[in-house]
């Protein structure tokens, strides 16, 4: 195959270089705009109609009637019963570390009370419903239901509505036994654009959702887009990226599989190598010569690198952590002697696999994070799916007699500041005074002509 892209941080124009490599628009032309406007449109005005219509049309099979696209309970737990043993128990196991790991990130509700005797705190609750859009074209995933699922339901989620598409009527028995451990409470035999615009609106079949999560075509992450508002969304997701740092004492052929393991995604997943280590880079480059005619999808894995793969050389491991930060990959692997310490100096990353051995595909599946992670340069400002993402805080205040006579003070000033009069005398009739003396201090005055 040519030779992925090299860039060097020693050249003049390494920056503009990055910037044209890391470039992605992440969703949407105008004619996809208008597509999955229309169908929203279709979805609220005709509702079940419309979605036995589009399954139809884009799914090739022929619903009875609009409740033909619920698929029942009874079959999820049958194609649990039916998928072989050795699949049955990698799914458990991976929903048994998912589910424990999720336990540690469940926030709770708390308070505290000040010495005059008011009360504040926050109250955690969960979302009522929750929406999950689970792929279902070119490939499946149950490793989705269980990423996107188990975290709702640790998180207290009262209902889990999972819509999969079943294109020419074809039901992967994987992904049904995934929403079978993972307790999904209604799944539907619907995909695309218009799923997530019934998740969102409701139809008479389909229970509207507070949170739509879960990765999906530029159609779905289109609608997501655009429903967003009416309900919640996890992310707006682009290509898979990894990002690979090593010191050059890895086993260069786990290097190169690394690289392909994200590669092998679709033609725009993004795999990048660096490293300070010239010999190494070569080592690396050989092995991916030698493995890729052995890849299945060796046609998509040889696009992706070609033309979105790298290789950066960088001065060293330092310089390595700058270029990281910059880069803020969604997969980020540390193969490197210490990779510990180097951690502590990531600020952007979606998910870090530290040492030699952690292979990013472990937490594709079974490690037990999540392996739903912000893309295309977002970790610099958001994070992994989480049990957090299914739950919502509200503020809890309780102000004593004395609290409120003390709060009071400073409001009143403050509001009369910004010319709120019913602000002002709302918390003064609360510290005490007679409620007709509401004219304020000197000091409270704010000189707008709104003290009288």
């Amino acid at each position: 195959m040519a030779d992925l892209q090299q860039l060097t941080t020693t050249s003049a124009d390494f920056k503009q270089q990055l910037e044209r490599l890391l470039a992605w628009e992440s969703v949407s032309d105008q004619q996809v705009n208008q597509t999955v406007n229309d169908i929203i449109a279709q979805i609220r005005s005709r509702g079940d109609d419309a979605l036995v219509e589009y399954t139809r049309q884009f799914d090739r099979w022929e619903p009875a009637d609009a409740a033909a696209l619920e698929i029942p309970s009874e079959q999820l737990e049958r194609a649990y019963n039916s998928i072989p043993a050795k699949q049955r128990d990698a799914l458990e196991y991976a929903a048994q570390r998912i589910r424990s790991y999720a336990g540690h990130q469940k926030m709770e509700s708390w308070s505290y009370t000040e010495e005059n005797g008011t009360l504040l705190g926050q109250q955690v609750t969960p979302l009522d419903r929750v929406g999950l859009y689970v792929p279902g074209g070119k490939a499946a995933y149950p490793s989705s239901v269980l990423m996107n699922a188990i975290p709702a339901k640790v998180a207290g989620v009262a209902e889990l509505i999972m819509v999969v598409p079943t294109p020419d009527a074809q039901r992967n028995l994987l992904v049904l036994a995934a929403a079978h451990i993972a307790e999904a409470d209604r799944v539907f035999a619907i995909g695309g654009a218009q799923a997530v615009a019934a998740l969102a609106y409701g139809t008479a079949l389909i229970p509207c959702v507070d949170k739509i999560v879960g990765p999906g075509n530029i159609y779905v992450a289109t609608a997501k887009r655009a429903v967003f508002g009416q309900v919640g969304i996890d992310m707006i997701a682009g290509p898979s990226e990894i990002l690979v740092v090593c010191d050059g004492h890895t086993n260069p052929d786990w290097i190169a599989m690394d690289l392909f393991s994200q590669a092998e995604h679709d033609e725009d997943a993004q795999s990048i190598l660096i490293s300070p280590d010239a010999k190494f880079i070569e080592k690396v480059k050989a092995s991916i010569n030698r493995l890729l005619p052995e890849m299945e999808r060796k046609e998509i894995i040889k696009t992706a690198l070609i033309d979105r793969g790298a290789i950066i050389q960088v001065r060293d491991l330092d310089e390595a952590v700058d270029v990281i930060n910059i880069i803020a990959p969604e997969h980020l692997e540390l193969s490197v002697g210490n990779p510990q310490e180097m951690a502590k100096k990531i600020r952007h990353a979606g998910a870090i696999f530290m040492g030699r051995y952690t292979a990013e595909a472990l937490g594709d599946y079974c490690a037990g994070p999540n392996h739903v992670l912000p893309t295309s340069r977002t970790a610099r400002f958001s994070s992994p799916l989480g049990v957090y993402d299914f739950q919502k805080r509200s503020s809890l205040i309780m102000a004593s007699a004395t609290g409120a006579a003390q709060l009071a003070d400073a409001t009143s000033v403050l509001a009369r500041g910004e010319g709120l009069t019913a602000h002002a005398r709302s918390a003064e009739y609360r510290r005490g005074k007679n409620q007709t003396d509401t004219t304020p201090s000197a000091d409270e005055c704010c000189g707008n002509g709104c003290c009288g």
